[in-house]
């Protein structure tokens, strides 16, 4: 996933289906400047990390 598309959705309202590793998860923010998003797996709000955000994968 590109960055812009990871601010997009972070901004949206509207839920979508966004992985990483295979676990679905919420993109809280984005950091344009390293490329990192800021999620947490729908399962376990608790668990947030920050990835890069080339390893978010987009499902239509």
């Amino acid at each position: 996933m590109n960055k812009q598309r990871a601010q997009e959705i972070a901004a949206s309202p509207v839920m979508a289906n966004v992985t990483y590793n295979g676990v679905q998860i919420y993109i809280q923010n984005v950091d344009e400047t390293n490329e990192i998003a800021r999620i947490y797996p729908l399962s376990e709000p608790n668990n947030e990390q920050e990835v890069s955000v080339s390893s978010l994968i987009e499902h239509s």
